[in-house]
C-alpha cells in the first residue's frame, strides 16, 4: 500500500491536478486499485455545478490513468514517463459527488514494448460510475 508521500514520488502531478490519495491494492505490472477521496472544496465544483455539484468525467478518466502511472511508476522505468496515448470505450454511469469515495480498478491488458493499454473501472460504494479502456507510452524522458 502507498500513501500519498509515496504516489507524490511516483507521478509529477500536485493539487490541484493530482487525483489518487492512497494505493489499495497493488500487483506490480498487471493491476492497481486507488483511492480519491472527493471533497467539495475542489476547484472544479466551482463551476461544474454550483449548486449541484458533480465530479466532471474527464477527471475521473484522469484519475485512472494516473492510477496507471502509478503501476509503472518503479517497474524498472528509472527515468520514464508515461504519456497518456488515447481512450476507448468509455461510459459514465453514475454522478460522482463531494464525500464519496472514488475507487478506480485499472489493468494492464496488453504491453507491446513501451505501448501499454489498460482497462479501468472507476466505483463508488460498490457500484460502477465510470470505465474506459486507456492507451499511454513510456516515454525515455528526455526533457
Amino acid at each position: 500500500m502507498r500513501d500519498i508521500d509515496a504516489i507524490m514520488k511516483a507521478i509529477p502531478h500536485r493539487y490541484p491536478f493530482l487525483l489518487v490519495d492512497r494505493v489499495l491494492e497493488e500487483e506490480p505490472g498487471k493491476r492497481i486499485k486507488t483511492l480519491k477521496n472527493v471533497t467539495a472544496n475542489e476547484p472544479h465544483f466551482q463551476g461544474h455545478f454550483p449548486f449541484y455539484p458533480i465530479m466532471p468525467g474527464v477527471l475521473i478518466v484522469e484519475a485512472m490513468a494516473q492510477s496507471a502511472g502509478i503501476l509503472f511508476s518503479d517497474e524498472g522505468n528509472s527515468g520514464k514517463k508515461m504519456l497518456f496515448m488515447g481512450i476507448d470505450a468509455c461510459r459514465f454511469r453514475k454522478e460522482v459527488r463531494p464525500g464519496d469515495q472514488l475507487i478506480l480498478d485499472v489493468e494492464v491488458i496488453q504491453q507491446r514494448g513501451g505501448i501499454l493499454k489498460f482497462k479501468g473501472v472507476a466505483s463508488v460504494d460498490g457500484k460502477k460510475v465510470a470505465e474506459a479502456e486507456m492507451m499511454a507510452a513510456l516515454d525515455a524522458g528526455n526533457n
